[in-house]
């Protein structure tokens, strides 16, 4: 019983952080409107995110465990809830600047201390892989919540600053969650090695990148990650230049992509009980190739519609973002069966590659396909992802392969 209370306070302490993460675009907008940022000045809020993720990775992962997963998830709350009591107040840019500087410091942090916690909890590999894939589930369910919920209280404002009051929100949740981490304690005995065990700090991180399955493991990470964000950044840019839909609808449909997501990792958890995770995601890839090629070319022809509605959108529209149920269990499952293949103090150190390898992929990814739009037809602009989506392909009989003499050694 305790171990499912555990793991539904970890999955929702990861979906709120999810949400605060999901918003840079909606802030980025409302700060434009109704603080006085340019656009150039907006631009810096990705970057104060993506970049405290890194510097978080790098510099604690190996000192998240020796401090305790759960006393760094409920500190992680804690101070969450207080950075969002204080932006609610903010009337300047740089309220906004700091609350993502935290975020990401925060997100890295118990990103690390999720995965640990997934790691000392699963039963066995098939277990690690189907709690995982739930967790990252409701991360996706976190961000489809946020797209509404920060829309609705847009939607409510009046005044220009009504809309900061879903900090208020967040912070109690956030609150809550920090109590419930101290209500609910575990047995965290393996997540560190003894003194004499394995290289500690950056050193624990550069022996696991040597071994040849990380190496392929974290390429394929990285193209995963540069595919997802690619596609979820641009979509509504998709949504309003090629298929002509109107500004609105082209956000609020990108968030069939998230939905997506968000059904196939929870259907992941189920699936990997059954099935080998080498078949399941070369079919995924398989999944996503086909539908790319399907269904891009709908989209040519497309022309704009004063009358463009959800009952006659065009079929890319709906189509396209469901590659989002193809890609769902490939991050999460690569992630389980690396971790699980690896000692449990050694965690950590991999979470901390992984963060940073996400995260570099995720700029990446984004600046390349924005590029592509700018300088070639945003219909072929996604082709691109097919590249990446090889490189995966080729890269998971070798992950396997390297676990497997890893397991043998």
């Amino acid at each position: 019983m305790n171990r499912w209370r555990v793991l539904i306070v970890l999955a929702l302490t990861y979906a709120l952080l999810g949400i605060l993460m999901n918003s840079v675009g909606t802030v980025i907008l409302q700060s434009i409107r109704h603080l006085g940022a340019s656009k150039t000045m907006g631009s810096t809020l990705e970057a104060c995110k993506d970049l405290s993720v890194v510097a978080a990775s790098f510099l604690l992962a190996l000192r998240i465990p020796r401090f305790g997963y759960r006393r760094a998830l409920g500190g992680v709350m804690a101070a969450i809830a207080l950075v969002c009591l204080a932006v609610s107040f903010a009337g300047d840019f740089i309220a906004m600047q700091l609350l993502f500087v935290a975020t990401g410091l925060c997100f890295g942090i118990a990103k690390i201390a999720t995965y640990g916690t997934i790691g000392l909890l699963a039963r066995d590999p098939a277990d690690h892989a189907s709690v995982t894939g739930i967790v990252e589930g409701v991360f996706m369910v976190g961000l489809l919540v946020g797209v509404w919920l920060f829309g609705g209280f847009i939607a409510a404002d009046a005044t220009g600053a009504g809309w900061l009051r879903i900090y208020w929100l967040i912070g109690a949740l956030a609150g809550l969650l920090a109590l419930a981490w101290w209500a609910v304690p575990f047995d965290e005995t393996g997540s560190v090695a003894g003194d004499d065990a394995a290289p500690g700090g950056i050193g624990a991180m550069l022996a696991l990148a040597a071994l040849p399955a990380t190496v392929a493991f974290l390429i394929g990470i990285f193209c995963y990650v540069l595919v997802e964000q690619s596609v979820g950044t641009w979509l509504p840019t998709f949504n309003n230049e090629v298929l002509h839909l109107p500004a609105a609808m082209s956000v609020q449909m990108s968030s069939i992509y998230v939905g997506a997501i968000a059904i196939g990792r929870l259907g992941s958890g189920v699936i990997l009980r059954q099935v080998g995770w080498l078949p399941v995601l070369l079919a995924c890839l398989g999944g996503i190739a086909l539908l790319i090629v399907a269904t891009l070319p709908a989209a040519r022809g497309v022309t704009l519609r004063a009358d463009i509605g959800w009952a006659n959108a065009p079929a890319a529209a709906y189509l396209f973002p469901l590659l989002g149920v193809f890609m769902a269990p490939i991050y999460p499952t690569l992630c389980s069966v690396t971790l699980s293949a690896l000692p449990r103090h050694r965690h950590a150190a991999m979470m901390g590659l992984i963060v940073i390898f996400s995260a570099l992929g995720g700029t990446l990814g984004s600046l390349i396909t924005g590029l592509l739009f700018q300088h070639v037809s945003g219909q072929f602009a996604f082709y691109f992802a097919l590249l990446p989506l090889a490189l995966i392909a080729a890269m998971l009989p070798r992950i396997r392969g390297g676990l497997d003499r890893e397991a043998r050694a």
